[in-house]
């Protein structure tokens, strides 16, 4: 049928066509980013990428609902930053951290919701109350741990501990070694906690 030879009335405006359009737009950004097959890439920290930890890798939960979150915990890979992502994706490794931060420019990878308990404490009462950070380096290697590292790092712990009301004391924002029953060394002796604090308390 010839669109041009139906009655006006029978045509939307073009007002109508623009606000179509509009409402289109505004519907597709409000759904979740997502790909073909896969879930909503959704974040905690609206800074930080998602990148999913295989499901045998950590518990899912309903925290604070159902466990309290007390601590932060601070890690190092020993392994590079791809190598940590698939680490954490590799079912059979039994093992994940809530967040990993990259050495060059502290760009952050979320691989286990917040919400969820992620098992890298090596005790699980501490797994069940604590966030998992992850930092790409060596104990033995303080070249990896930048000013970018530290300070993206830093505002990561500081929005968490504003979130759960965890205060910014090293009583609550420990290393991996300070964990009861720990035998890991991580963060190791080049860890500079005092700037590391200095900057959680600014951020």
């Amino acid at each position: 049928m010839d669109r041009a030879k139906l009655p006006p009335a029978s045509l939307p405006s073009r007002r109508r066509l623009l606000q179509s359009a509009a409402l289109a737009t505004l519907s597709t950004a409000l759904l979740p980013s997502t790909r073909a097959g896969a879930e909503p890439q959704t974040v905690d920290y609206p800074r930080s990428q998602w990148s999913k930890a295989s499901t045998s890798n950590y518990t899912v939960a309903d925290r604070p609902t159902s466990h309290p979150v007390d601590f932060v915990i601070i890690h190092v890979t020993q392994a590079t930053y791809p190598d940590t992502l698939r680490i954490f994706q590799n079912p059979k490794k039994q093992v994940s951290a809530h967040y990993v931060v990259r050495s060059t420019d502290g760009h952050i990878t979320q691989m286990v919701r917040e919400h969820d308990i992620a098992w890298h404490a090596g005790n699980w009462d501490y797994n069940t109350r604590s966030i998992g950070i992850e930092h790409e380096g060596w104990v033995d290697k303080p070249a990896y741990f930048t000013d970018a590292l530290y300070e993206e790092s830093a505002k990561l712990t500081a929005a968490i501990c504003t979130e759960y009301a965890i205060p910014k004391d090293r009583s609550h924002i420990l290393a991996h070694y300070e964990v009861p029953g720990s035998d890991h060394t991580d963060p190791g002796p080049h860890w500079d906690w005092t700037r590391y604090m200095r900057l959680v308390g600014s951020a």
